[in-house]
């Protein structure tokens, strides 16, 4: 029997069993399609990443409207303190400051690569999360009225590539990238990898299916490309993170899932770097994050929203840093399914509400700027007498991304992408030209 290594296993394709083998034997998985990418073409060099902020983040925290004379008694303990108070946000304009924690993404800021939207949402005016992020994901105007999502309709318009252009990173292919146009996903694993003997086993056994033996090349071909960064720091952050992919929409977590949600989530923005950053790489990702959903004991500077959003921002740098050159021409969106209640509630948290915050960031983004037509948090100015108003449409930043990241036309984003948005025109300026 000649021996196998993993890379001369990968190089002549000779792997072989099934999704659930491939998960098993390479610490990673890959399923729904083969991780055949294709090399770019012209004007190709538009990356677009979806960070899905499930559990509907507290836009009045992560941007507080310090300049809104009814900010603070409005939000009592929860207030951030204004720019230059002890524990302040840090300042954007004269109305708006990020939230403490979010110290990467004001250097962004600073650096015109984030564009901070707030008082924003999708068309859904309901407070169920479930039904909030279906409509966030599918692009339509009713809950449940699509069977796919808005950035898989905006692949499959693109040319025969349109495989190798999008990936989804997590235990599952979230709506957004379910659809006609086929995706490649990946997943960290708790498993060990195994041996290069039981590898060969495997090879031997397998080796006259086809199927199998492609579906376990290309699971250990896309491995190789996630932990290809791997060698850089994986010191595991001791703050609760975000927690990728998996958990229910606001579902809480015990410490110990705490700590491994963070290096979960550090592993997987790490490989969608090293997946973007390949000049014959996937232009598109998708990736989830959960733990948004702050009812009780929210925290305003310092707490629980605090720590989550500082472990958030730690994972924007790591990505920065390890996509390197790739930054430049990458735009990043992070919205929620809707925000909270503009008021705290009895158990020191807020409740489920409609407007919220949402970022744009990458070096392809014209930022400095937030883009707010703001409605104010006076009595009468919110939303069913509790909720801040939304006056953005979350539909045209994401036309914005599609338009100038892809290439898609107004008129398939009007009635492809978004059907039925004529009226959320797209906002030109968010991307550089």
């Amino acid at each position: 029997m000649t021996h196998i290594t993993r890379r001369r296993f990968l190089s002549q394709g000779a792997a072989g069993a099934g999704a659930l083998a491939a998960a098993s034997l390479t610490g990673g998985a890959l399923w729904t399609t083969r991780l055949a990418f294709g090399a770019p073409g012209s004007g190709a060099d538009g990356r677009v990443v979806f960070i899905i902020m499930r559990g509907a983040l507290d836009g009045l925290c992560a941007v507080p409207p310090y300049g809104d004379s009814a900010y603070a008694s409005l939000r009592e303990a929860l207030a951030v303190p204004p720019p230059g108070a002890a524990g302040g946000g840090l300042k954007l304009d004269n109305l708006f400051a990020l939230h403490p924690s979010l110290a990467f993404m004001h250097e962004c800021f600073a650096g015109g690569e984030l564009a901070v939207l707030h008082a924003a949402a999708t068309p859904y005016r309901e407070r169920s999360h479930f039904d909030g992020q279906d409509v966030l994901e599918s692009g339509v105007l009713l809950p449940h009225a699509s069977e796919s999502g808005w950035l898989n309709r905006a692949l499959a318009l693109k040319d025969a590539r349109s495989a190798s252009l999008g990936i989804a990173l997590g235990a599952n292919v979230p709506l957004v990238m379910r659809g006609p146009a086929e995706v490649a996903s990946w997943s960290p694993s708790k498993l060990a990898g195994l041996s290069e003997d039981t590898l060969q086993r495997v090879a031997d056994l397998y080796s006259t299916n086809p199927t199998l033996s492609q579906r376990l090349a290309d699971a250990l071909a896309s491995d190789a490309i996630a932990t290809a960064g791997q060698s850089q720091s994986n010191e595991m952050m001791a703050a609760p993170a975000p927690a990728v992919a998996g958990d229910q929409a606001g579902a809480g977590a015990g410490a110990g899932a705490q700590r491994g949600g963070a290096a979960r989530y550090l592993e997987t923005v790490r490989a969608m770097a090293s997946f973007l950053r390949r000049d014959d790489g996937p232009r598109v990702a998708v990736m989830e994050t959960t733990g948004w959903d702050t009812h009780a004991n929210e925290g305003g500077a310092q707490g629980q929203l605090a720590q989550r959003l500082a472990a958030l921002d730690a994972g924007l740098r790591e990505f920065r840093a390890a996509l390197g050159p790739a930054w430049r021409n990458t735009a990043v969106l992070l919205a929620t399914e809707f925000g909270r209640t503009a008021a705290t509630n009895g158990t020191r948290g807020t409740d489920h509400g409609t407007g919220s915050a949402a970022f744009v960031v990458g070096g392809a983004v014209a930022g400095g700027r937030v883009l707010a037509d703001w409605p104010g948090l006076g009595a009468r100015a919110l939303y069913e007498g509790r909720d801040l108003r939304p006056t953005l449409d979350l539909r045209s930043p994401m036309k914005a991304l599609l338009h100038a990241q892809l290439g898609i036309s107004d008129r398939e984003l009007n009635a492809v992408v978004f059907p039925d948005s004529e009226g959320a025109k797209r906002l030109d300026g968010l991307i550089r030209a």
